[in-house]
């Protein structure tokens, strides 16, 4: 099956300064492909491309198998969501998501049919006499949606869509996208800077930082091995735990030392690992590290640990240790008895952990 987009070799420069760089993309028809990095990363800009809304400055862009290039955005077979939802303030929702057919030259009956079918998808029925102003940012990021529905395009793309709502609002429409997509089976790119936006949504991951793709995967490969310290840090929440060690190959695999304030250095053994450099930086998830007795296993390793804080959060209870320099989160359950300045039985689960190169950052195992 060809791909529904196909992005190669792409660049972007905004006179001398490159702002993507040998971008290589592709998704088969019924991804959702969402690009994810910091401020600045060039994901929007990289979703303009695509639009047409950017020329690029090299490099290609094929939609349904068609080399969409140098075509312009109203040819490109695609309909996009805004931030800012971008909606005629003076005319009535109806007529907002209908005026793209309008203007296509759409007869009537079909308008009317496909406006009452995306009304009800979106369940939008009892606003569609009303104007913006009279509008809910949440329902007025559904009639936008809507608008982009009734195109039935071969692609859909999302800027940000959810970055304007509450924090209760933007999981409920997070939910919303989702059961769109399973429902319509569609092809859909999305840009958001949110990390849990990007797990919850996407079959596939994009992670750019300074215009370049730091890794592509779903968001299991993506959360479970991330290609470099870059994407370790900016994907989870809390985020990765990244502690300085020294591997050093014994008998049974390989010690490794991490260093500890006032205290004995913390030695694990870790049976899987071979060949690593003697400076590590070990990756370990908080959920990765349980309080002992909670976690059990082959590749478990127990120690005592100071705690010097304790964040409960409802189902979960974060504890802040401190490793080889770092302040390193574990998450405990609910009814822990850790106590700050006090010494806890920790569960180091060696058969999840992640390695990389202290000097550039790439994975190692």
């Amino acid at each position: 099956m060809a791909p529904i987009l196909d992005i190669k070799n792409l660049y972007k420069n905004y006179g001398s300064v490159e702002i993507l760089k040998d971008i290589n993309v592709a998704i088969e028809p019924g991804d959702f492909l969402v690009l994810v990095g910091p401020s600045g990363c060039g994901k929007s800009t990289l979703l303009n491309c695509i639009a047409g809304l950017e020329p690029i400055t090299s490099g290609s862009i094929d939609i349904g198998g068609r080399n969409m290039t140098e075509v312009s955005p109203k040819d490109r077979d695609i309909a996009m969501v805004f931030q800012s939802y971008a909606l005629y303030p003076t005319m009535s929702v109806a007529k907002n998501i209908t005026f793209g057919m309008k203007v296509r030259g759409v007869d009537q009956a079909t308008q009317d049919q496909k406006l009452q079918e995306v009304a009800q998808q979106l369940q939008i029925e009892q606003l569609l006499h009303r104007r913006p102003g009279q509008l809910s940012g949440g329902q007025r990021q559904r009639v936008a949606m809507g608008r982009a529905l009734v195109r039935d395009p071969k692609l859909f793309l999302f800027d940000e869509p959810l970055s304007n709502l509450d924090a209760k609002l933007r999981v409920e429409m997070r939910t919303e996208i989702k059961k769109l997509h399973q429902n319509l089976n569609a092809s859909m790119v999305y840009v958001t800077h949110d990390q849990i936006e990007a797990m919850t949504l996407a079959t596939k991951i994009v992670v750019l930082k300074g215009g370049v793709v730091q890794q592509i995967g779903s968001p299991a490969e993506i959360y479970n091995r991330p290609a470099n310290l870059f994407v370790a840090d900016f994907m989870g929440s809390p985020a990765m735990n990244l502690i300085p060690a020294r591997a050093t190959k014994n008998g049974a695999g390989t010690q490794i030392e991490i260093t500890r304030e006032g205290a004995e250095p913390l030695v694990l053994t870790d049976t899987h690992a071979h060949d690593l450099p003697e400076d590590v930086i070990l990756g370990l998830r908080p959920e990765d590290i349980a309080e002992a007795g909670f976690r059990a296993g082959e590749d478990v390793q127990t120690a005592d640990c100071m705690i010097e804080m304790v964040e409960p959060a409802g189902a979960d209870t974060f504890v802040v240790s401190h490793l080889g320099g770092k302040q390193v989160t574990a998450r405990l359950h609910a009814e822990t008895s850790a106590l700050p300045g006090k010494n806890l039985s920790l569960a180091f689960d060696l058969g999840k952990v992640s390695y990389f190169a202290p000097d550039n950052g790439e994975r190692l195992n």
